[in-house]
């Protein structure tokens, strides 16, 4: 009799450890949830610049508003780029439950060279809480500013599909004519009044 009685304090403590961690649970699902993704692309301008287009994209997944919202995303370095339009850096009053936003700046290189960016950083406060919250973008893949990239030839694009579909290609315009003689009637076979 001594094991099932051990087996029912057991469970016992376990739904009075639920029930203790549940508050704990449903407060902290009230609160925001900021997930950010950080966007780079890059466009050449000339030989020896190039654009860097950076966009991040802030989303509160969270049930509950977040306030005073501040992205900073310091991580370019005046070495190697000038920024051209835009701020590194953005704050918003307040960001509702289930809503977005965006903000992007362009920078312009400098130097030549691999680019290894650290993810943006997020900062908000929530009302049942006195520190700021803070919240990471997506961390972004090493880029090669001024790559030198061997010009694509003219046609290399159109070669590559013809490869990729040629056969395809026939195919279905073979069965398109012949669906075409078929159902086309022929001229012989009018008749003359």
């Amino acid at each position: 009799m001594a094991r099932p009685r051990s087996g029912a304090f057991l469970l016992y403590l376990l739904a009075a450890l639920l029930v203790a961690a549940l508050p704990a649970v449903m407060a902290s699902s009230d609160a925001p949830f900021m997930v950010a993704h950080k966007k780079v692309s890059l466009t050449r301008l000339k030989s020896g610049v190039e654009r860097v287009s950076v966009s991040i994209d802030l989303y509160n997944e969270g049930l509950s508003t977040a306030y005073d919202v501040s992205m900073n995303d310091d991580s370019w370095s005046q070495d190697m780029f000038d920024l051209v339009s835009g701020s590194s850096s953005k704050t918003w009053e307040r960001l509702d439950a289930g809503s977005s936003a965006s903000h992007s700046f362009v920078l312009e290189s400098k130097a030549k060279g691999m680019f290894h960016g650290s993810p943006a950083v997020i900062k908000f406060r929530i009302p049942t809480k006195a520190a700021l919250q803070e919240a990471y973008s997506t961390p972004i893949q090493p880029i090669d500013v001024l790559a030198d990239k061997p010009p694509e030839k003219k046609f290399e694009w159109a070669k590559r599909l013809l490869a990729k579909y040629g056969s395809l290609v026939s195919v279905l315009t073979l069965v398109g004519l012949f669906v075409y003689v078929i159902a086309t009637p022929s001229k012989s076979s009018k008749k003359k009044r």
